[in-house]
């Protein structure tokens, strides 16, 4: 495994995971981030992606049938465990009103969070990552 990145907890394979481009643990963010490592970035070539579609019942009122959540897990190419998942709730791609004159009662475009697990993923082996920023 390369020094600085990241490995997979069940095989020992190297995802390259760089402690570079993971999100400032005070970030807020919609799905949370309690007990995961948040990425602005990965190395797609080493995990494997896979659509997922959950519709949990929620009955307010007659017509409103329940709360659908879409997200993609993300797990080990090597093994085919389950790291964890992609979110789109990242920071927002563009700035100001948009490409279409979008106000801030339209959904705005975001940038992809992958939400990794920390139980699913071994520390840096370089000594200059803080311990703080993999939660040890």
């Amino acid at each position: 495994m390369s020094s600085g990145s990241y490995g997979c907890a069940a095989c020992g394979a190297d995802l390259n995971l760089s402690a570079a481009h993971l999100y400032p643990e005070g970030v807020f963010f919609e799905a949370g981030n309690k007990g995961t490592l948040s990425f602005s970035w990965v190395d797609e070539s080493r995990l494997r992606f896979a659509a997922e579609d959950r519709i949990r019942p929620f009955f307010e009122t007659l017509n409103y049938w329940g709360i659908q959540r879409k997200r993609t897990r993300i797990s080990c190419d090597a093994c085919g465990v389950l790291i964890g998942h992609v979110y789109d709730d990242g920071p927002p791609i563009m700035q100001g009103n948009g490409q279409l004159g979008m106000g801030p009662s339209q959904v705005i475009p975001r940038c992809p969070r992958y939400r990794i697990k920390i139980k699913a993923v071994t520390a840096p082996t370089s000594s200059a990552a803080p311990a703080a920023v993999y939660g040890k």
